[in-house]
């Protein structure tokens, strides 16, 4: 399922980034990586609140529709 489908206090891990080359990278370099546990701590209609690795981070949910979760 897309990230942006979890629930506030859910965690999950990241099974898949889809999108291009350069989005995949961007969501790399900000943590989202095959593996990593992601919590939701937020959201709204515009994007999520997240922790990844330790790190809070603001996503849109457009780009949270671009990472698979288990």
């Amino acid at each position: 399922m897309a990230l942006a489908m979890a629930s506030i206090g859910e965690k999950r891990v990241i099974t898949k980034l889809h999108g291009k080359d350069d989005i995949i990278r961007h969501l790399q370099d900000l943590g989202f990586t095959p593996g990593s546990e992601v919590q939701v701590l937020g959201q709204n209609l515009a994007g999520m609140i997240l922790m990844v690795k330790g790190v809070r981070v603001a996503l849109s949910r457009g780009l949270a529709n671009k990472i698979m979760v288990d």
